[in-house]
């Protein structure tokens, strides 16, 4: 295998700097004015280096980028690139990671995350911290762990989802979303999952108004719902609740489990009330 020509403490301007390349260790490396640097380039290490401009990496392939910045100007950094793996990296730059396929993020801060991770096929996340809207739209096949999200809009039309250990403060989270698991986790936000297809969530707390609407097929196993009303309206549901549940809405069918709920509305002319199965502990 041919040895790979390296770049180290360089600092680089103009359009498409680096066009083309493959092949490339690039160490210690600014990317200044100058817009897509690493376009169409294969096979790169990037270790320490600096984006400062727009479209860095564009119609990339095999790339691994470890300890790098992304600063506010190299927005829509990585768009139609596939496998590409980023780790220990601060990318303060919004639209990044647009329709790319297998991606891998470890330990990376995302503290403008607007337009994240859009139309993305095959994306594994550990340890991340983001905040901004419309994060992870349309994406899919999403393997998810300790991620800390603020930003309101998150995974709007995701599918194929398994998230764990993650705390989500996010209105209208998981809307038209399909086939999403979410483990051990902290949810706060209203209207959650709204449109959603087989929403499960298993060992979750939830804060939410009118949350788990809309929905067909929500499971809920080992649940907290704290300060969480009107739930469940036209969806159905399975769902076993440790606690009190606030209030719940004509939900369309299926079985309600939890040691009490303060406000039940069935109301016949919206709602079969023969379809839901209503048991309170106490």
């Amino acid at each position: 295998m041919n040895e790979k020509k390296e770049y180290r403490d360089a600092y680089l301007t103009g359009e498409r700097a680096l066009f083309g390349e493959k092949n490339l260790l690039i160490e210690d490396t600014i990317f200044a004015d100058g817009e897509s640097p690493l376009k169409e380039c294969h096979d790169i290490e990037l270790r320490g280096c600096m984006f400062k401009w727009k479209y860095p990496l564009w119609y990339s392939e095999n790339i691994k980028a470890r300890n790098c910045t992304w600063f506010e100007m190299g927005r829509a950094g990585v768009w139609y690139t596939k496998h590409i793996s980023v780790e220990d990296c601060a990318i303060e730059a919004p639209k990044n990671f647009r329709r790319c396929q297998d991606i891998t993020l470890r330990n990376v801060s995302f503290p403008n995350a607007a337009e994240t991770l859009w139309h993305c096929d095959g994306v594994t996340m550990e340890h991340i911290t983001a905040k901004g809207t419309y994060f992870a739209m349309n994406s899919e096949n999403m393997t998810i762990s300790d991620l800390t999200l603020y930003g309101d809009y998150s995974f709007d039309g995701v599918k194929n989802a398994e998230i764990r250990n993650s705390k989500l403060l996010s209105k209208d989270a998981f809307w038209n979303s399909e086939n999403v698991t979410v483990y051990d986790s902290f949810i706060s936000g209203e209207y959650l999952g709204w449109n959603a297809k087989n929403l499960t969530l298993i060992n979750c707390t939830v804060e939410s108004l009118q949350g788990m609407c809309y929905i067909d097929n929500l499971v809920m196993k080992n649940c907290k719902l704290l300060n969480t009303t009107l739930a469940f309206e036209y969806s159905t549901v399975d769902a076993d609740i440790v606690g009190k549940i606030d209030s719940v809405l004509n939900p369309s069918g299926g079985i309600i489990r939890a040691d009490s709920i303060a406000e039940l509305t069935i109301e016949k002319d919206k709602v079969d009330p023969d379809k839901t199965k209503i048991i309170c502990r106490q």
